[in-house]
């Protein structure tokens, strides 16, 4: 299995997984403000700070957002290449968004596909404070009672990531779930049906995005690009059993996807999941 190695001293737990209820939401995203501000408003009004959301068929004007580059410099193994700023109306096709916290403040943490206008669809990582929905979109989402997302300083990789944390368990009727941050070079299937076995939870659904040293699939081209970004397109755990459909973006800008093989595909900087039990 491929690796990559980061600045900061190796930590010695691999992953957080904090134990929540996962609420089911329809939330309404107002137009005319930032795509961060949006989402904050509306996990407030719903009465939870955070979760996931899958978003598509948006409309967004202005859209901003970069993809994995390498590093500058030894501070970092990898970075961000420069911010892509498409003139027009770019419809995202497909995005995962991780709401959470920073500095006490509502934050997200998003991975998608879009299509700028009279463009070639392109995929990357969403710059929430400087984009903008053109429109209200309804999506569907899942509120998190008892766990949260929130940014933290990483002394492996040198990055501020949303980490899993327990938070006091608020009275929502929700599935079980456990909300999930994994480090780097962990192979991530099985680090999921770890956690699930761990957890006494043999079938699930999984939901997230994040981040892979490159990806190997059972039937889809190889990436090699030792830096992607990547959305959780489908996924599952059958009997203990996980398969992962995603879709990634290299350092190049090349897209690729598929369902992963079960072994041999690691994290690169960190992945952010939501696995929901099934009922």
């Amino acid at each position: 299995m491929r690796s990559i190695r980061h600045p900061g001293p190796v930590s010695r737990q691999r992953f957080f997984a904090v134990p929540c209820a996962a609420v089911p939401l329809r939330l309404t995203l107002a137009a005319g403000t930032s795509i961060n501000e949006a989402v904050g408003r509306a996990f407030a009004e719903a009465g939870l700070a955070g979760g996931y959301i899958r978003l598509a068929g948006a409309r967004v004007d202005p859209i901003r957002y970069v993809i994995p580059a390498a590093a500058p410099d030894d501070t970092h193994a990898a970075w961000y290449s420069e911010t892509f700023a498409p003139a027009g109306v770019t419809v995202i096709e497909d995005a995962g968004l991780v709401v959470g916290r920073r500095d006490g403040e509502p934050f997200l943490h998003c991975h998608g596909l879009w299509t700028p206008a009279g463009g070639e669809r392109r995929m990357g990582h969403l710059l929430p404070l400087d984009s903008c929905l053109c429109e209200p979109v309804e999506v569907a989402a899942w509120g998190l009672a008892g766990a949260l997302f929130d940014v933290r300083e990483d002394e492996e990789t040198n990055f501020r990531l949303f980490r899993a944390v327990p938070t006091e368990m608020a009275q929502h009727d929700g599935a079980r779930a456990m909300a999930c941050t994994i480090k780097p070079n962990e192979d991530i299937v099985p680090t999921i049906e770890r956690i699930c076995r761990e957890s006494g939870i043999a079938d699930a659904s999984v939901h997230g995005i994040g981040s892979l040293v490159g990806a190997t699939f059972t039937e889809a081209p190889e990436m090699a690009s030792y830096a992607t970004e990547v959305l959780v397109t489908a996924g599952c755990v059958r009997a203990g059993r996980c398969d992962l459909d995603i879709a990634l973006v290299g350092m190049d800008g090349s897209i690729g996807g598929g369902r992963l093989r079960h072994d041999g595909n690691a994290t690169c900087v960190t992945f952010e999941l939501l696995i929901v039990a099934d009922a």
